[in-house]
Formats: C-alpha cells, structure tokens, sequence
C-alpha cells in the first residue's frame, strides 16, 4: 500500500531543502494550506503552476436510490472541490510508475 504524504512530512521535506528551523518549516506549509483553503472558501480557483488546479464545481439536486432498499432518495445539490492535475504533472506520474508495480487505492 502506497504511503500517504502528510503534513509534517512536508515540513520536513521543506527544512532539509531550505535549512529554516523545523517550526518555521511548519508555519511556511500551515500559511500555504491556508492560504488555498481561502481562496477555495471564498470561492475561487487555485493554480499551482506545474502541479494542477483545485476548481469548485455546483452539483444539481438529482434523485439517488439507497442500494440496500432501492427506495428512492433526494441528493440535494452541494459543491464540490475537484482537482485536476497539469500535463506536466501526469507526464511526471506517469514517467515515475512505468515499469514499478504500483497499487493504488
């Protein structure tokens, strides 16, 4: 199973490349994630350059069916964060796993 990357690997993968203190390691990555989160809240779209686009997208009211009963259920509508990565980003992806036997979840 593929390790998930985390917050604090993140701010240790920042203090071994730049050298700041492992608390403003910390600070830098929680104002970033910050930073997105407000932007996504506000309602706007987020671009990392090479990396990929966090977009929100309105989803009508539609009718589901619960799979246990089939009694039909209104879904109301809601937004939802979608992200889609950059070519850059899938060409590298996709360069990286070719060839390694990779299960993803």
């Amino acid at each position: 199973m593929p390790k998930t990357l985390t917050r604090a690997d993140l701010s240790n993968s920042v203090y071994e490349q730049i050298g700041l203190s492992l608390q403003e390691c910390n600070a830098l990555v929680d104002s970033v994630i910050e930073e997105v989160s407000s932007a996504l809240e506000q309602g706007n779209s987020v671009k990392i350059s090479s990396f990929g686009t966090f977009n929100l997208r309105n989803k009508k009211q539609r009718m589901g069916r619960n799979p246990k009963t089939g009694v039909e259920v209104p879904i109301t509508s809601r937004t939802v964060l979608s992200f889609n990565a950059s070519n850059l980003m899938k060409a590298k992806v996709n360069t990286n796993l070719v060839g390694k036997n990779v299960e993803l979840a």
